[in-house]
């Protein structure tokens, strides 16, 4: 019957192993050395106790030989061949009789043993010279010739066992338009970028770091003594190196760089710990549409919640933790209210309300913003049936560039038996410039059904004016950055005096958010602003709640904004 191998019985070759590796040279050397003595002294003694040479045992001193050959190689094998052949030399043929060994006799079994040895040498020359050859090419990326993931964590490791109270920074360089390339001229274009850049940064680190390549669009900079300050330098300069044009394939190109840092600390416990904080760093840095980024824990707190959330995206549309909250449109011709903007919340089970910007960004990324959109319209064309004016709802690029999205949005509105004119999707000027000849596809279907569609935070991308001009649009939403300094900035007025009138041009209904004061509301009025929606009125409310606002309103003879001002609801 056979018996099962134990855990701890599975591990001890692996721990001999790690202890041999623990000793110095010195003492590898010794132990060796020390090793071939016992076995050449236990061999001689075998052969002397057995009778002498003139029987098969002395083909025994062969193992210390062989040994010393793996261990040595070619010299180890010849000097250890003369060593036991010298010394059954003066060993007698026969040790009863005394008889001794003709110098023919130990000057035969000399050149054997140099012979066998020098053939075992030779073999395990080779065979060392190829582990070494395949051990330093595991440790180089192929295609750029750079140090790969593997030296890197040796490397990261031997630093964080040997250091000496100095800090080991790493940055993580990103190219982030590698894809193109790739896509364009194939993968030896990319790996010739890659390289490119591995060489730019070797020049502005100047031998202060080692650079490798992480995996295709990425590589490390490892810094072996650093601080917060010589980091955020040297972030710097690689992200000025990146600037400059480089030839790939004869085609002029500039690499676009993001790059994410951090700093080995006392409470560091590995090489893939401090890797994965400069790599959570760098995310960070292309989330928020920045180029550097320091690593601070609470990144990677952040993280984890939005992993957890997402794994908890689907619990929570099957139980009806997700609702929409709703924030009035004010007209401002007459301070009516002219419509509203449904917003999405995640109620957990202890009440506590989950807002967009902790999962959004993330659900955004997955095929989970199907359903979550689904849920979003449901709501809004039920809420659009009763309530003042229309429902206006954010729709993110995916939905956008997804041609199921607009099925969805047929199938609803007669479902629901809603007049699609009450719907109104706001779309981001980064969204609609994603892929601007889909998106203007989708826009105009969308408007073919019946349903508005507006620019939302416009003037914080990158919209054409040309686009907007051919595209089917209803509305334009001014950003909240425009109107928050309304007060005070002279040149924020006529700024957003201009975008207004562009609008009206464009036959566009212009609509200001993050609107907060009383004096913001006036200037918006004077500069002729059709809408506005900001706390000074409301802040979003649950269904209930926005219906009971709307009721109050249309039952009183008192402008939105005084009602609102009165009943406590500004910020």
């Amino acid at each position: 019957m056979s018996q099962s191998i134990l855990p701890h019985q599975m591990t001890r070759p692996a721990s001999i192993h790690k202890q041999w590796l623990e000793l110095s040279a010195t003492a590898q050397h010794a132990l060796r050395l020390t090793v071939l003595a016992v076995l050449v002294a236990v061999g001689w003694l075998i052969v002397y106790f057995t009778g002498g040479t003139a029987y098969a045992y002395p083909y025994l001193m062969l193992i210390p030989v062989i040994l010393a050959a793996a261990w040595y190689q070619l010299a180890g094998a010849l000097v250890s061949a003369c060593a036991v052949s010298l010394l059954l030399a003066f060993m007698p043929l026969d040790v009863a009789t005394s008889e001794l060994q003709t110098p023919a006799n130990w000057l035969v079994r000399l050149g054997l043993y140099l012979v066998l040895g020098g053939v075992a040498g030779v073999m395990f020359q080779r065979l060392h010279s190829a582990k070494r050859h395949s051990l330093h090419a595991s440790y180089i990326d192929s295609r750029s010739g750079l140090p790969n993931y593997l030296a890197l964590e040796e490397d990261l490791s031997k630093g964080l066992e040997g250091n000496s109270g100095q800090a080991l920074g790493l940055m993580v360089v990103r190219i982030t338009d590698i894809v193109d390339l790739l896509e364009t001229l194939g993968a030896d274009a990319s790996d010739e970028l890659v390289s490119a850049i591995g060489q730019r940064l070797g020049r502005v680190v100047n031998g202060r770091a080692r650079i490798y390549r992480f995996n295709g669009p990425e590589l490390m900079v490892l810094l072996n003594s650093a601080d917060h300050e010589v980091l955020a330098k040297v972030a710097q300069d690689v992200l000025s190196a990146g600037e400059e044009n480089l030839v790939i394939q004869q085609m002029p190109m500039r690499a676009q760089l993001i790059l994410g840092y951090t700093l080995s600390t006392p409470g560091t416990q590995n090489a893939r710990q401090l890797i994965h904080e400069a790599r959570v760093a760098m995310f960070e840095a292309s989330n928020q549409q920045r180029s550097c980024s320091a690593y601070v824990p609470a990144y990677r707190k952040r993280t984890m919640q939005a992993i957890w959330l997402i794994s908890r995206v689907r619990h929570g549309l099957e139980n009806n933790q997700f609702e929409l909250h709703f924030q009035p449109k004010i007209s401002l011709a007459d301070n009516s209210v002219c419509g509203c903007e449904g917003l999405i919340r995640w109620r957990q089970e202890d009440g506590q309300l989950i807002y967009p910007g902790h999962f959004m960004p993330k659900v955004e990324k997955t095929t989970l913003i199907t359903p979550v959109t689904r849920f979003v319209t449901e709501q809004a064309l039920t809420m659009a049936a009763h309530v003042p004016g229309g429902v206006s709802i954010n729709v993110s690029a995916r939905n956008l560039l997804d041609n199921d999205f607009i099925e969805m949005l047929r199938a609803l509105i007669s479902q629901e038996a809603v007049p699609a004119s009450r719907l109104e999707v706001e779309i981001t000027e980064s969204a609609l410039m994603a892929d601007i000849k889909d998106g203007s596809r989708s826009i105009r279907a969308i408007r073919d059904l019946g349903v508005g569609v507006s620019i939302d935070d416009f003037g914080t991308g990158f919209s054409s004016f040309q686009y907007l001009r051919h595209l089917p649009l209803s509305g334009l939403k001014l950003d909240r950055v425009f109107v928050m300094d309304l007060e005070s900035d002279v040149h924020a007025r006529k700024l957003l005096g201009c975008m207004i009138d562009m609008g009206h041009a464009l036959g566009l209904v212009v609509t200001a958010e993050g609107v907060e004061t009383r004096g913001q509301h006036d200037i918006l009025v004077q500069l002729g602003c059709d809408q506005a929606q900001g706390f000074l009125y409301s802040p979003a409310l649950p269904i209930g709640d926005y219906e009971r606002w709307c009721d109050d309103f249309m039952h009183s003879d008192r402008s939105a904004l005084s009602l609102a001002v009165e009943s406590g609801r500004t910020l």
